[in-house]
């Protein structure tokens, strides 16, 4: 009997310690924190100082920088996502009416893509961006139109449209068709527009 009272004891006291351990009441102050730095954190701005709480005392030197900053810059020759390389035509202020003056791809015409890569990469977007609504050839059957959800997609036959009058459409958009211009860069809105064309033709 006075073995197992003494064994009860024991575990009490010991449960008691470690609850006792375990509870602190000051919950402002808690007693161990793991990460400190994660803990008490402080919000600072991007490409300041980062040495926020001894800005006085202590002086931090960033690698490969001159300036002591809590961000780092872009690497030298990163572009914005926006940002087109070749600067293939102007649509900026000009409207509709006038893109339909364009009737030649910029990429075939500076020879940066064969007409074979063009149809083969504009096919594939196409298929991705275009096809749930304009439907697989261009005849405005896509499945969305066959589940009566969208309604009045034309046949690209029945459409008085040139590339660059396409290219506009897809980069800001008309009637129901919203721009794609943020799924699609400018290269890949020329492949769309040069497959559309085939399309029409075919």
């Amino acid at each position: 009997m006075n073995k197992y009272f003494y064994k009860f004891i024991t575990l009490n006291i010991i449960s008691s310690v470690f609850f006792l351990e375990s509870c602190w009441f000051d919950k402002t102050k808690p007693n161990v924190v793991y990460m400190p730095d994660m803990y008490y954190s402080e919000a600072y701005e991007p490409y300041s100082d980062p040495d926020f709480n001894n800005q006085n005392n202590k002086k931090i030197k960033i690698p490969l920088f001159k300036e002591k900053t809590s961000s780092l810059f872009p690497v030298k020759g990163t572009i914005a996502r926006n940002y087109s390389f070749y600067n293939l035509t102007d649509f900026e202020n000009k409207g509709l009416n006038d893109s339909k003056g364009i009737i030649k791809n910029p990429l075939k015409n500076n020879h940066l893509e064969k007409m074979e890569d063009l149809i083969k990469e504009g096919k594939k977007l196409y298929q991705i961006n275009c096809s749930i609504c304009h439907g697989k050839n261009g005849d405005g059957q896509g499945e969305l139109v066959k589940n009566e959800k969208i309604l009045g997609v034309p046949n690209y036959k029945d459409r008085d449209m040139t590339i660059g009058s396409i290219y506009y459409v897809i980069t800001y958009g008309k009637n129901n068709m919203s721009s794609y211009a943020s799924q699609l860069n400018e290269i890949d809105r020329w492949r769309v527009s040069e497959y559309v064309m085939f399309l029409k033709k075919k």
